[in-house]
């Protein structure tokens, strides 16, 4: 049976998919479309291509990955509200408050955090954030317009609000911008590509995909010798520089992750792996003296996939929870 962390995090994901438009714009996809604009109504699609801003109402409960306008209005007290941001991998998030009305005596708050909170775990960790756990959270009621606009580190944000008097609001405008050197990426889909790079930079970046996940690893390049490590009790990275490590668990932060492998030197060719957690991280830590580059490909694992596992593979860990 799925876990309440996977729960919420796929709960988290069809919210991604409504977000395309708006869940009465949500049309039939047909099996194999990559396409996301399919998912929109054809007036919102002529809407977009004619390049006018994309405007609807917040839920208490929202999330978003398409640029636009977007106000939140209660209709009754509102305690406990979050709205997710998602972009591609190489995009960053730039939210800026358009309209606040709200009563920050009175206990409401409008507050944005640089990444992902979901049951009291960061995402990226805070081992893997250029800034202080504190420093990555924006107070509305205490910045006020002195920071009006505030811009995501990763390819995800959020939102929490309180708001408690019928008729108070905000409105903010949500635009996306490249980010040259992704680092901290939650994937939006259960399969992909996708290629890492850090150029001479001391920092750890990691990829998650909230699902189990076969990954094959293509190509990896940290300027030393050739060889794979699977973890073990005696055997890791530790005291190299510059490494991969793919963890596995049922969480967001991947500091709190089982670790699995270790990938310590470069290789050319190909490491599958079968890992049946909830959440699946690759991450690179690396010293800042080499320029490391990691490629691979993922997609889901499927109940057959796990009874038929192979060389190179992680055998038993999570797969009962599938």
């Amino acid at each position: 049976m799925p876990s309440a962390f996977q729960f919420q995090c796929h709960l988290v994901l069809i919210f991604l998919a409504a977000s395309k438009g708006e869940t009465r714009y949500l049309e039939v996809r047909d099996a194999g479309e990559d396409d996301p604009f399919l998912l929109l109504s054809e007036d919102l699609k002529r809407e977009l291509s004619a390049g006018q801003i994309y405007r609807r109402s917040l839920r208490c409960i929202d999330m978003l990955s398409i640029e636009g306008q977007f106000t939140f209005t209660a209709d009754q007290p509102q305690l406990h509200c979050a709205t997710f941001f998602i972009g591609e991998p190489d995009e960053l998030i730039t939210i800026h408050y358009d309209f606040v009305d709200i009563d920050c005596q009175g206990g409401d708050f409008l507050k944005v955090f640089d990444g992902w909170i979901l049951k009291g775990e960061k995402f990226p960790s805070s081992l893997d954030h250029p800034l202080t756990t504190s420093q990555r959270y924006v107070d509305f009621c205490e910045s006020g317009n002195i920071q009006k606009s505030i811009r995501s580190s990763q390819n995800v944000a959020m939102i929490f609000f309180r708001i408690q008097l019928p008729g108070n609001g905000f409105t903010v405008t949500v635009k996306k911008s490249s980010n040259l050197f992704p680092c901290n990426v939650i994937s939006q889909t259960p399969s992909g590509r996708f290629t890492m790079v850090i150029p001479h930079q001391h920092r750890n970046c990691s990829f998650s995909i909230i699902y189990p996940v076969v990954i094959k690893i293509s190509d990896l390049i940290l300027g030393h010798l050739n060889g794979l490590f699977l973890k073990k009790p005696s055997a890791s990275c530790a005291g190299v520089g510059d490494f991969v490590e793919l963890l596995g668990g049922a969480g967001l932060d991947p500091s709190k992750m089982f670790p699995l492998a270790d990938l310590c030197h470069s290789f050319h060719g190909s490491a599958q792996m079968k890992i049946g957690c909830d959440n699946t991280v690759l991450r690179m830590v690396s010293s800042g003296k080499h320029i490391n580059r990691v490629t691979f490909e993922y997609h889901q694992l499927d109940l057959q996939e796990t009874e038929t596992r192979k060389e190179n593979s992680i055998e038993e860990f999570c797969f009962p929870s599938i």
